[in-house]
């Protein structure tokens, strides 16, 4: 019989795997053959994933395949699901959805179905994160200089991947991401001309313009030089080379490859209006508002995935940006998405980006919001609207902190911290069918739930007096103050629309008011009955007033959700995104 590649027992040792997690082996006894195909089995986030990214590790040697969700994406004799293997790895439901720090299994005989003694405690474990080493491909068609140059660059603490033929160049830079690429001119056996290394050079350009490329040539020569950086290269080394000049350079072309990308990222994150870590206002001294800005308070520091649930209206953002803004992270990106909003076509372009031609409108390379907020916070708005298809793509970037932008075979890892808001109730959705369970755990690691407005009274009046501030400096008519009728209207009102309503209302009376002081009559609020204070009609509107005040009542009566909403007015759930942004009604939270 032949000798098992893995068999290990009674060992206790540490993997590092991504989003900065440790899991730690506490025992383990494994024996699988050359060429076994082995199943793992289980229910839902039980740890499936987990194992096979730390039996990974265990033996470079192991041959066979090795699938995940159906797709052969590494040389690994392990599978998950599949036909009928030589044996199955059987996970047992866990304790309980809470318990996720530890992930037994049991190894069955698939002809008997007998539990065998062989077994794995699994447990997660905090790991500080390590700068990643800078990868450099170097590409050369002679052996022996390609292992000179992995000697040198090892020992100064480069990772590296190499290729002995443009084929391999362009296979490699496909599959993975470099930080410079280091090239000989020439690959074919007696040619000195360089125009195989130019016409790859050109080919390099095309898959990644921000990498730095230094080209190098037994035959250096100043037209060769000359015509090589013409043509994208940034810097050019003679063969023999000087080591203290090759490291120098390639150091200088590391750090410009990076301010390069560091300024394109700058860029992205400009077209998404981010704002800086400056910690917004968070106006709430009532009773009902006390326990949830402690637990705030002490959740913001954490890192922790929080969701926030409540009506639309309540401040669900103003909350996950004071989250952001608390965090150990402030300087970092803060990104917020309409989760719910995303139509199928663009979800992953959105979210993970795509390349150059990946599809008919892709012109240009595009960073998703996920690396866009790598290192901040992602802000999922509406995740409760989001479809079930999308909610499985989501899910796996969330359990492995890895990504594939669309049309890309290369793996982005990103560290990533979510807030989502919703006002659907979550857990009557899993319940319906409506929403994953094992997505809903990603996300709720501290759940925060903020009450409408007429549960928290005691804070209308700071409401007001904060948003008339802020609209009186934006529309220059600073010093306003509000009448004892308004407060007394004000207070008397039930605000179906919450905070947002409120604030809509505040910035109207501004608008409205003759004179330094805002009355009840300014307000225009609708009464109990259905009318407005101030005798105000429909016909005395505007066209754009009457139809933002028609998108604002259905949203109250469907508490929210846009989709009910849009079919109650007439118009597709696109067409009522599209008003709903003019108008700058932000929806459901």
């Amino acid at each position: 019989m032949p000798e098992p590649l893995i068999s290990l027992r009674d060992v206790e040792k540490s993997y590092p795997l991504p989003g900065g997690r440790t899991w730690v082996l506490r025992r383990i006894e494994l024996d699988i053959q050359p060429g076994e195909f082995v199943t793992l089995r289980g229910p839902s986030g039980a740890g499936k994933s987990t194992l096979l990214s730390i039996l990974g590790m265990l033996d470079a040697e192991w041959q066979g395949q090795y699938f995940l969700d159906g797709q052969a994406v590494h040389s690994r004799a392990l599978q998950e699901g599949g036909s009928a293997p030589a044996r199955s790895l059987t996970f047992p439901p866990r304790p309980g959805p809470r318990a996720r720090r530890t992930t037994p299994f049991s190894l069955l005989p698939a002809a008997s179905g007998r539990v065998s003694s062989s077994q794995v405690s699994a447990v997660s474990e905090p790991a500080p994160a390590s700068a990643p080493q800078p990868r450099i491909l170097i590409a050369d068609d002679q052996a022996d200089v390609l292992e000179a140059l992995r000697f040198l660059l090892k020992r100064d603490g480069y990772a590296l991947h190499s290729a002995q033929s443009p084929a391999g160049v362009l296979a490699t830079l496909e599959s993975e991401d470099v930080d410079v690429l280091l090239m000989d001119l020439n690959y074919a056996r007696d040619t000195t001309s360089g125009r195989e290394g130019l016409d790859l050079l050109a080919r390099v350009r095309q898959l990644d313009p921000s990498l730095p490329v230094v080209v190098m040539t037994a035959w250096g020569s100043v037209e060769g030089a000359v015509e090589a950086m013409r043509g994208g290269a940034r810097d050019y080394v003679q063969k023999p080379w000087d080591n203290t000049r090759l490291l120098a350079t390639l150091r200088t072309q590391l750090e410009l490859g990076r301010a390069l990308r560091r300024s394109r990222r700058l860029e992205e994150e400009n077209t998404h209006l981010r704002k800086g870590g400056e910690r917004p206002t968070f106006v709430g001294e009532s009773r009902a508002m006390q326990p949830i800005r402690r637990m705030v308070e002490r959740v913001a520091p954490s890192g922790a995935n929080v969701l926030i649930t409540g009506e639309h209206g309540t401040g669900k953002e103003v909350v996950a940006r004071w989250v952001h803004a608390a965090s150990g992270r402030p300087e970092r990106p803060f990104v917020a998405v309409n989760s719910g909003g995303l139509s199928e076509g663009i979800f992953e372009s959105e979210l993970f980006g795509h390349v150059k031609g990946a599809f008919t409108d892709a012109k240009t390379d595009r960073i998703g919001c996920f690396e866009l907020a790598d290192g901040g916070t992602l802000f999922l708005d509406e995740i409760g609207n989001m479809p079930l298809t999308q909610q499985a793509k989501l899910l796996r970037v969330l359990q492995t902190g890895e990504l594939h932008p669309v049309g890309s075979s290369k793996v982005r890892r990103v560290s990533v911290r979510v807030v989502s808001a919703t006002n659907v109730d979550l857990s009557k959705a899993v319940e319906e069918g409506r929403f994953r369970e094992d997505l809903l755990y990603r996300l709720n690691t501290v759940e925060v739930h903020l009450p409408p407005l007429r549960e928290r009274r005691e804070d209308i009046a700071l409401l007001a007096a904060h948003f008339l501030s802020v609209h009186g400096h934006r529309y220059g008519r600073s010093g306003l103050k509000l009448s004892p009728s308004a407060l007394d209207a004000l207070m008397a009102y039930s605000w179906p629309g919450n905070v947002r309503e409120l604030e809509h209302a505040v910035e109207r009376a501004l608008l409205m008011a003759g004179t330094d002081e805002v009355t009840a009559e300014d307000f225009l609020l609708r009464r109990a009955g259905g009318g407005r204070e101030g005798q105000a009609r429909l016909e005395e509107m505007t066209l754009e007033e009457v139809e933002r005040y028609l998108i604002e009542r259905s949203l109250g009566r469907h508490e929210g959700n846009v989709s009910d909403a849009a079919k109650a007015l007439g118009l597709s759930r696109s067409a009522l995104y599209r008003r709903m942004q003019y108008y700058g009604i932000k929806g459901a939270r």
